[in-house]
């Protein structure tokens, strides 16, 4: 198992500028969502931006501290626009 904390440090360490929010959701701590909303993602596809996102938790995918995670990414001005959707 791995912290929301640890895998928020490791999406910013490899995107940087990026805004990070974990949550787990089944309590266990292998099943996790985490929001992601970077600069980096700018003209990428979503398979692109997801990947980034996969390249920063590899070890921890690799090994099962992770063993699913959702991805929701967004470039800053796509995350203003689905945070003021009703």
């Amino acid at each position: 198992m791995v912290s929301l904390d640890r895998v928020a440090e490791l999406i910013r360490t490899e995107l940087g500028d990026a805004d990070v929010q974990v949550r787990d959701l089944t309590g266990g701590g292998d099943h996790l969502e985490a929001i992601v909303v970077s600069e980096k993602f700018q003209g990428l596809s979503l398979v692109k931006q997801h990947q980034l996102v996969y390249s920063a938790l590899q070890k921890e995918m690799a090994s099962e501290a992770i063993h699913a995670l959702a991805l929701k990414t967004y470039t800053p001005e796509r995350w203003a626009t689905a945070s003021q959707a009703p």
